[in-house]
């Protein structure tokens, strides 16, 4: 029993690395196909258009056309609020964006039916547009009997031309105003129906996110002049939010990965202490030992060895238990959680250490006892 409770600390402490490191690797792998999945070379510009200083599409579509070098697509994106009706089914969670002919290929997605909005659709502001996974199912059974439907945005009736495939995991939930709970529409029809004569929202693809910098500096240099105010616009990189929040998730890692290792600290105090009792129990053992013959240095590498074996054996359990606990939370969170070799390997070095180390004080005074001291010891 007492080596089960001197075991039991160092078993907590490498569970808890494991576990902890294994949980926040999970966490950052699921940011960042979350991330990738809204394009990490995306670049996201927002203005705010004032009476006397304003960037129209035409303007913004130059400055594409001459640093062609460095982008991959370009799209407006006009948000529009309203109400989505089809026969007797309303809806007021759909997400209604107004896009270019680009915007499918900028975001990655690809068309389950029909087609995508053409440059013509702009052109001649053509009240059609493209719905998501959601719509097609839930008010019309399917892509294929989408094609062809009318639905009503704000009241204005829309031609349905496509439909977008399913974003969503087949292990997730297709809910109302989920990320596949969508309806794109020409840009320019969107500006109509929000009654808005500017755009304030354009996104970019870059071709390297090598040369965000490079992108960002061409954009102050166009925007700064026309606006005269930082304020009133915003250049946003995906791959520098991405890069700041796995900063941000290496820290956490750091620090809980810390707090865990304070905890086999303690188990180590854990050791030193049983190993002193233990000494103390088996003073006479030690002095007919010496009495015998026995040297210092056998004495002391069999209280050191007691130790290492104690704190190895923890450590295994440690690691078993850690694993199997990692996949079990990982689950239970719905991302997945796997224990990585690093943290097994270093939870373990650091519990055999542990060992080692705080064996050493109680072996070392066992190895000095005096045998005929020892021997008189009751």
């Amino acid at each position: 029993m007492r080596s089960f409770l001197t075991m039991l600390g160092i078993i907590i402490g490498v569970a808890a690395v494991i576990i902890l490191v294994g949980l926040v690797n999970g966490q950052m792998s699921y940011m960042t196909e979350s991330f990738s999945g809204m394009g990490t070379n995306q670049i996201t510009v927002n203005l705010v258009n004032l009476s006397t200083r304003s960037v129209s599409a035409d303007q913004m579509y130059e400055f594409y056309e001459d640093n062609e070098q460095y982008f991959g697509q370009m799209s407006p994106s006009v948000s529009v609020n309203g109400t989505v009706k089809s026969g007797n089914e309303s809806l007021t969670s759909t997400s209604i964006t107004g896009v270019s002919e680009e915007y499918l290929d900028l975001k990655s997605q690809e068309l389950q039916a029909g087609r995508f909005i053409q440059y013509s659709d702009i052109l001649s502001r053509q009240k059609v547009c493209v719905i998501g996974y959601y719509l097609a199912n839930e008010l019309y059974g399917g892509a294929s009997k989408a094609l062809g439907q009318t639905l009503k945005v704000n009241g204005q009736a829309y031609e349905i031309v496509g439909c977008v495939e399913r974003q969503t995991s087949e292990s997730d939930n297709v809910d109302e105003g989920g990320s596949d709970d969508f309806i794109y529409i020409p840009y320019t029809a969107a500006m109509k129906l929000s009654r808005n004569g500017t755009i304030n929202n354009y996104i970019f693809t870059t071709k390297d996110t090598g040369n965000t910098e490079t992108v960002k500096a061409l954009f102050d240099a166009f925007l700064f002049p026309i606006f005269k105010n930082e304020d009133l616009y915003t250049v946003t990189a995906m791959s520098e939010l991405l890069d700041s929040l796995n900063s941000m998730i290496a820290m956490m890692s750091m620090v809980l990965g810390g707090i865990a290792g304070i905890s086999l600290l303690v188990a180590g105090v854990g050791v030193m202490n049983i190993m002193l009792v233990s000494v103390t129990e088996r003073t006479r053992e030690i002095g007919i030992r010496k009495s015998l013959g026995a040297k210092k240095r056998t004495i002391m590498q069999q209280f050191v060895i007691e130790a290492a074996v104690t704190s190895s054996l923890g450590g295994v359990i440690g690691i078993i238990l850690g694993c199997v606990l990692t996949g079990a939370i990982g689950t239970l969170m719905g991302m997945t959680a796997v224990p990585t070799a690093g943290s097994i390997l270093i939870s373990f070095s650091v519990s055999v250490g542990i060992g080692l180390l705080f064996g050493y004080m109680p072996a070392s005074r066992a190895a000095r006892l005096n045998p005929i001291d020892a021997l008189r010891s009751e």
